[in-house]
């Protein structure tokens, strides 16, 4: 059960629907990153057996830009080979010996505040920055380094849970990665049947939301009329997605992930369908954690959706609701024995009043399409009646609904006061929901 061509991860091209000018160009992309590789990677030095700390020292404080390539490719090389231990080791020394010169900040400021010109300003900036900061710009710059180094801050991520020092460390990594993977640097690319099966074997390793159990499943998902898939790439790690959105085109608003994934299903023409549904998005690098490219993946795929498809009048979300169970247990109620009607009233009470103490929901999906302006349009009973669904949310399911021409005013109320944007239909539920709640209780006692 594998897809065609794929034979040692090798990339293809296929006949049939799907653009095959944006297949081409990708492979194309690849082949010229793999002999860039390559000879970038010749005239490497020799293997240079000093500690980690004395090459790192040498690369902050190298001029030449062949002898700077080769101490870091040495550096990202030994890295790679340390175990954990060894790894906490080397983010200590990043943290304690290359962090901020307070003495120098100060001495930089008060020469800043005595004049505010080009020499002291430099000199301020210069001070403020720590030197690791500059160590991960100088190890960015060989071939395939920036995949290297998110994988380096997904272990420092895993490192420093309970280490102040390490966390603080980690802002440097976020600071520049919040930088190099904005949104001016990323390609967003439609991922179809067509696509090179290397992307193709990611996409079914980091779907994170419906598990893709075969090949067999992930055509259903690509190759229809009414499927799409599109991800955000970033030149520097072209075979590498960051976040994919996978897409149904339908004919009103779906209220179970098993009519929507059906192997039987109906399919239709995608001039026909009014609705775009967005069923499943999933953050592909631990590395890039705190980066954020949902809100632009999913504005940019309907913008682009509705050039394409100008029917298309409805953009919503068909989600997991994956901290239902555990409020409700927390709270003491019984929703195993909870009808359709009552868990339906019950989540839209979670949606709309559970908190964190910061005031923003606890759920995190809902955390994530709220703080992009969408608003919780519906819920649906018996939407996901797999273990994770039922396990994670009673089989309860949610629609955000994203109103292109409000989701700025949507975005900007729940950033300001935590306002949630809600339906009336929701409203409602969620004051049944207070009733339902108290006789949940009620019966316990």
């Amino acid at each position: 059960d594998r897809h065609p061509l794929s034979v040692s991860g090798t990339g293809h091209l296929a006949a049939g629907r799907g653009d095959g000018r944006s297949a081409v160009m990708f492979l194309a992309d690849l082949l010229t990153t793999v002999f860039e590789r390559r000879y970038l990677s010749k005239g490497a030095d020799k293997a240079d057996d000093r500690p980690l700390e004395a090459l790192v020292a040498d690369l902050i404080g190298a001029t030449g830009e062949v002898s700077g390539q080769n101490l870091a490719r040495q550096i990202l090389s030994r890295y790679g080979a340390l175990n954990d231990e060894e790894k906490r080791a080397f983010f200590r020394h990043l943290a304690d010996g290359l962090a901020v010169s307070a003495p120098a900040v100060r001495s930089a400021l008060e020469h800043y505040e005595k004049g505010q010109s080009k020499a002291s300003y430099r000199e301020f900036m210069e001070a403020v920055e720590p030197p690791r900061q500059e160590l991960i710009r100088r190890l960015n710059q060989v071939p395939d380094a920036t995949r290297l180094l998110v994988g380096m801050r997904e272990d420092l991520l895993r490192l420093s849970k309970g280490d102040d020092a390490l966390q603080a460390l980690d802002l440097d990594f976020r600071h520049l990665f919040a930088s190099w993977f904005n949104r001016g640097f990323l390609v967003l690319r439609p991922i179809n049947w067509e696509s090179p099966a290397q992307l193709l074997e990611k996409i079914i390793a980091y779907e994170a939301v419906h598990a893709i159990d075969s090949w067999s499943d992930l055509r259903r998902r690509l190759e229809p009329v009414d499927r799409r898939c599109f991800a955000f790439l970033h030149p520097a790690m072209p075979d590498e997605p960051l976040i994919f959105v996978e897409v149904a085109l339908t004919k009103g608003i779906p209220g179970s992930i098993q009519g929507l994934l059906a192997e039987n299903r109906t399919q239709i023409e995608a001039d026909t369908a009014d609705t775009a549904v967005f069923y499943s998005i999933s953050n592909c690098q631990a590395g890039l954690a705190g980066i954020s490219f949902g809100n632009s993946l999913i504005k940019q795929v309907a913008a682009d959706l509705s050039l394409e498809l100008p029917k298309l009048k409805t953009f919503v979300t068909l989600s997991p609701i994956p901290g239902l169970v555990r409020w409700l247990e927390g709270e003491g109620i019984d929703h195993g024995s909870a009808d359709e009607d009552t868990l339906r009233k019950l989540a839209a009470r979670y949606l709309m009043t559970a908190k964190r103490k910061d005031g923003l929901p606890l759920d995190p999906v809902a955390r994530f399409h709220l703080g992009n302006g969408a608003l919780v349009h519906q819920v649906h009973a018996g939407a996901d009646l797999s273990d994770k669904g039922m396990k994670q949310s009673a089989g309860v399911m949610v629609n955000y609904l994203y109103d292109l021409e409000k989701v700025t005013q949507n975005h900007e109320r729940f950033a300001s006061t935590r306002t949630i944007a809600a339906s009336s239909e929701i409203k409602s539920l969620s004051t049944a929901g207070e009733n339902a709640f108290t006789l949940e209780l009620s019966a316990l006692n």
